[in-house]
């Protein structure tokens, strides 16, 4: 058993250590890598030779495509690509209708007004303010994005291209629609696309979506739409 000296003692000596840290000048952000590195370490970035060791996408776009869709198939996520906007009206109004949905929350876009007016049912718009309760009666979320990532399934939008934080989050069905140019072969493509978008002024939530919420912590038994939508449906034109 430690005495109260020893504890003491300890305390003293973490706190000493601390006040000989704090002796030494942090430097300015940004100017972390030393002026001289030793030649063993290297300031070049991680991502430069991300693709050395992440999986192969294919080459062409086809290739990517079809990656990209059996890599959301595994995510319990549904893709659709569709030749043109008469196809994803028809998708959209074949979604409705299987569904029952009454109410849909979107936001302003080319893609998502052309959505609301094909489906014609009330819309509660995320950046034109709205009530909480109106968007938790929403059968479903319509957003654009801001890639689709052939690598992984996945879906990367951001505050600025998915209206908001909720819209992506609150509706128990996500839908999600996105232009063939959106898609990026990997990861370090997707981050790219994320720079070339914003930088230096990012949005204030950037998320990769990869199938609906779900959670295996009971029993690993796999529950889809625990903490989010039960269902990611993507859309590409």
């Amino acid at each position: 058993m430690k005495t109260e000296k020893n504890k003491v003692s300890e305390r003293e000596n973490i706190l000493g250590r601390i006040r000989e840290a704090l002796t030494v000048p942090a430097p300015m952000p940004g100017t972390h890598a030393p002026e001289h590195p030793p030649a063993h370490i290297t300031t070049e970035s991680p991502a430069s030779h991300a693709r050395d060791w992440l999986p192969s996408v294919g080459a062409s776009v086809a290739e990517q495509f079809e990656l990209f869709a059996r890599n959301a198939a595994d995510l319990k996520a549904d893709f659709q690509l569709l030749a043109n906007r008469d196809e994803l009206k028809a998708a959209l109004l074949k979604m409705a209708t299987a569904e029952q949905w009454q109410r849909i929350a979107s936001h302003g876009g080319e893609l998502t007004n052309f959505a609301c007016q094909s489906l014609g049912l009330p819309v509660t718009l995320t950046d034109r303010g709205y009530e909480v309760q109106a968007m938790e009666q929403c059968d479903a979320g319509i957003t654009e994005c801001d890639a689709l990532v052939a690598q992984t399934g996945g879906v990367a939008v951001t505050t600025r291209s998915a209206g908001g934080r909720a819209l992506s989050v609150l509706p128990p069905h996500h839908v999600v629609l996105a232009r063939r140019d959106q898609l990026v072969a990997d990861l370090p493509a997707a981050f790219a696309r994320l720079q070339e978008l914003y930088a230096p002024d990012y949005p204030s939530m950037i998320s990769f979506i990869t199938g609906p919420s779900r959670t295996g912590d009971i029993e690993r038994i796999l529950v889809l739409g625990a903490h989010g939508p039960k269902k990611l449906t993507i859309l590409c034109v």
